[in-house]
């Protein structure tokens, strides 16, 4: 099935996304929507879509458990490489019928487990350009577990460019896909809280860690995986919601998200332009999360520091790094250590604001070589 999201009788680029970390979808759809409003049609292909249903329900199972015990979902992570799901050669040979129908001239990869598709359809289209677009600091495990995968012959033959979003530059990040279009909200008209969440799986320690600063008197807004997380509002809590039922496998259009009421009930919307989980991360003192590269762009996006928790992975690890040395973030522990001093998130905020400037927009980029 094809998903357009610009109107034209050709399609010149295919986003390749994964279902299997919002972290990778989501900046797959905004640069779809950068696009689409800069005039360049573009189709996004999420691989999950073309798996048979069974492993879909496999993968959902694995997001309930994986958010449940951290623990387990970090072995989970492990095994990754070992257990690499690739697609049926039907449904690889549709894929490549469908982007030839649609004239892609461009492949821009966002999960390394789109590369030997990617690959063999350059390979029987010459001219055809590939980016792998990574949206963390090194190679995260779907390229990781893919890269043995892919032919040295392609490897050869294709017009293939490895494109780091948070390769590091100059005080800042080399380029990044932008979530809004409008400017951070200055510090004095922030809403005073912080933002939980534990990225689209709702991973990670976050929960416990927040209970830890609310303790200490700190407004939270907590993302809820499931309804068993959450409790009554008390002292300033409120709690938000992506629809359970949803996965990203289902539509093209952002997560439907909402706000816990009183009665435990959401009322789901979807923005347009972006993600609306968005707005909270826009108007918080910071976000308190796992690394994932997602979370950093908005982060960056929203100008808002990041409280750095437990990353999923090495490539987490390295993100957290990242963020910390630019000045962007800071550890969970140190920040609690030295008082959990509100003055220092408003001098990383200044710090993401005096980088953005320099930061390159991936998609503009894309639309100049076009």
């Amino acid at each position: 099935m094809t998903f357009l999201l610009a109107e034209r009788d050709t399609v010149s680029t295919a986003i390749l996304t994964s279902g299997v970390a919002l972290g990778v979808h989501v900046p797959g759809l905004l640069l779809a929507r950068r696009l689409a409003e800069a005039g360049v049609p573009a189709r996004v292909d999420v691989f999950e879509r073309h798996l048979p249903s069974d492993q879909r329900d496999r993968i959902a199972a694995s997001m309930v458990a994986f958010h449940r015990n951290f623990r387990f979902a970090k072995a989970g992570l492990r095994m990754a490489g070992r257990n690499a799901v690739g697609l049926g050669a039907d449904a690889v040979a549709g894929l490549l019928d469908n982007w030839a129908a649609d004239q892609v001239e461009q492949l821009v990869v966002l999960s390394g487990f789109w590369m030997p598709a990617a690959h063999e359809y350059a390979v029987r289209h010459p001219g055809t350009r590939v980016h792998a677009c990574h949206v963390d600091t090194v190679a995260s495990p779907s390229f990781a577990a893919e890269v043995s995968q892919v032919p040295d012959a392609h490897r050869r033959q294709v017009d293939h460019h490895d494109i780091w979003l948070l390769e590091q530059r100059a005080g800042s990040v080399a380029r990044t896909i932008p979530v809004s279009h409008d400017d951070p909200l200055p510090w004095s008209a922030r809403n005073g809280r912080l933002l939980a969440h534990g990225g689209g799986w709702g991973m990670g320690t976050y929960a416990t860690d927040a209970d830890e600063l609310a303790a200490k008197g700190f407004p939270l807004d907590l993302i809820a995986y499931e309804h068993a997380d959450v409790t009554a509002p008390a002292g300033g809590r409120r709690y938000f919601m992506i629809d359970p039922g949803w996965r990203p496998w289902h539509d093209n259009g952002f997560p439907p998200f909402g706000q816990v009421d009183a009665n435990g009930q959401v009322r789901f919307e979807r923005g347009q332009a972006h993600h609306d989980s968005f707005h909270l991360t826009r108007s918080a003192l910071a976000v308190l999360s796992k690394p994932g590269g997602g979370t950093l762009m908005d982060s960056l996006a929203a100008a808002t520091p990041l409280v750095l928790l437990d990353p999923f992975g090495d490539h987490e690890a390295h993100n957290a790094a990242l963020w910390r040395r630019l000045g962007f973030g800071i550890y969970f522990a140190d920040w609690v250590r030295g008082g959990c001093d509100v003055a220092q998130l408003e001098r990383l905020h200044h710090n993401l604001l005096a980088a953005r400037p320099h930061v390159t927009s991936y998609p503009n980029a894309l639309v100049s070589r076009n």
